[in-house]
């Protein structure tokens, strides 16, 4: 059959510039009650599948230390680690908002080194936006980049950074006092520019309460369907993972076994002199 050409409306939508993700459209879509859709990525490859695959917000997390570095927190992960793998994420993406994590130590010290940190992710990475974990004690900060224009995402709750003063991943906000100040920390966020809010690891109705005292969306991990919208670890979700399967994770494949599978196959393959063949040979 012969091939038909394009219609004026087919050429039009194969070349309209596909429009970014902002932190305005965020912030719209709670407003309207749409769902908001954000996984992690550390590559370019898996960054541009989350992107084609429709994936509103893309985080180039500090979870890299567990996920790509192999440590058991996220301690270890430097700026630079962040910077190279944010520009990776980068060259995969279209759409999606990258939001970059500021990791352990590159905020802490005081607002003007977390201001001239963020600089560096949004400058030398090309981060969209940047990602900070506390509440009362990072405002300050977060206060400094915001009104330099570097938009800036909380982070409550389970704060993954702050593992050797919990000592503990158990929840958090389940007693009375810690719930209020979760509930008080959003609220100093939002008023210091925050244009949305990780929640992670606290009790559904403690994050429903959040979401309803902000005007900015709430991102939720392990913190129940009435998030404004929900993140995950990528090698999670796809069952990559093997050692980590935390309650709130919903497996949506199983690629762990998949992937040995295909190894195994291929490395037969190749001592059996099966690979390659000769169609797949010059």
């Amino acid at each position: 059959m012969e091939e038909q050409p394009l219609s004026d409306s087919e050429i039009h939508a194969h070349s309209a510039p596909i429009r970014r993700v902002t932190t305005n459209q965020l912030g719209k879509m709670k407003r309207k009650g749409q769902p908001i859709a954000a996984l992690t990525a550390y590559d370019a490859l898996i960054a541009r599948i989350f992107d084609d695959a429709g994936i509103d917000v893309i985080l180039v997390g500090d979870s890299l230390g567990n996920v790509v570095q192999g440590h058991e927190t996220t301690i270890p992960v430097t700026l630079d680690d962040i910077i190279y793998h944010t520009r990776a994420v980068n060259r995969g993406v279209r759409r999606a908002l990258v939001v970059a994590d500021m990791p352990f130590m590159s905020y802490q010290v005081s607002p003007e080194e977390a201001f001239r940190n963020a600089g560096r992710l949004m400058k030398e990475a090309g981060a969209g936006a940047v990602k900070i974990e506390g509440g009362k004690r990072v405002a300050d900060a977060v206060g400094r980049m915001t009104e330099a224009g570097i938009p800036v995402m909380g982070h409550l709750g389970l704060t993954p950074q702050s593992i050797y003063q919990f000592g503990t991943y158990r929840v958090r906000g389940k007693e009375t006092n810690e719930a209020e100040n979760i509930l008080a920390d959003a609220k100093l966020l939002e008023e210091a520019g925050a244009f949305a809010i990780v929640l992670e690891k606290i009790p559904a109705e403690l994050a429903a309460r959040v979401t309803a005292s902000v005007e900015i969306p709430t991102i939720g991990i392990g913190a129940g369907a009435r998030c404004d919208g929900q993140i995950l670890v990528y090698a999670d979700m796809l069952g990559l993972s093997v050692d980590f399967r935390p309650r709130f994770v919903r497996l949506y494949d199983s690629l762990y076994g998949r992937v040995t599978d295909a190894a195994k196959r291929y490395a037969d393959d190749v001592r059996l002199r099966n690979f390659p063949n000769d169609d797949e040979s010059y």
